[in-house]
């Protein structure tokens, strides 16, 4: 794992081999990002050993990636490789449809289950997505409401988060001004 600043904050990302197993969006200061970042990799028993290290290769290469996009240079960051293998099929489906939207734009909780060939799953599609442990990469934040309104966002900073991600990706209604 390492911790890196952003033009929003100290962010952190834990990887096995070459794929990204978790990203931590900031907290407070960088001390509590790298603290959420181990608590969630401990949580799970797969990432019993973090350690810090250097990242190299195509993580380092995700870091700048995600450093750019959040300075406002938009990427769909779909080539950054990420590692659900252990979630549930249903949640693959759903993070694999989530990452199909493209900065900018946004899906409501009801048109990823419809995609995911769930109708009716609304409430199944935003718990899945309570649980993205790689928000950014996986975009759990361009998903909506079916109002477009901004209902709970479970990384650091709530609802705030979301709005300045949806803002810095220059969505439609979400930090700037609109005619209508």
């Amino acid at each position: 794992m390492t911790s890196f600043e952003t033009a929003i904050g100290w962010c952190a990302i834990a990887w096995r081999g070459a794929a990204v197993i978790v990203f931590q969006l900031p907290e407070a200061d960088p001390a509590a990002t790298r603290a959420r970042l181990t608590r969630v990799c401990t949580g799970d028993h797969r990432h019993q050993q973090l350690t810090e290290q250097k990242p190299a290769g195509v993580i380092a290469k995700a870091i700048a990636g995600i450093r750019a996009h959040i300075a406002g240079e938009l990427d769909d960051l779909r080539w950054i490789p990420v590692d659900i293998d252990h979630v549930a099929r249903f949640q693959r489906a759903v993070f694999a449809a989530t990452r199909a939207i493209d900065p900018g734009h946004t899906l409501s909780y009801g048109q990823v289950a419809d995609r995911v060939g769930a109708p009716g799953a609304a409430r199944a599609v935003g718990q899945a997505l309570g649980r993205n442990p790689i928000p950014l990469v996986i975009p759990c934040h361009r998903v909506l409401a079916a109002d477009h309104a901004l209902h709970g966002f479970s990384a650091p900073g709530g609802i705030d988060t979301k709005q300045r991600l949806l803002a810095i990706e220059r969505t439609s209604g979400f930090g700037e001004p609109t005619l209508f």
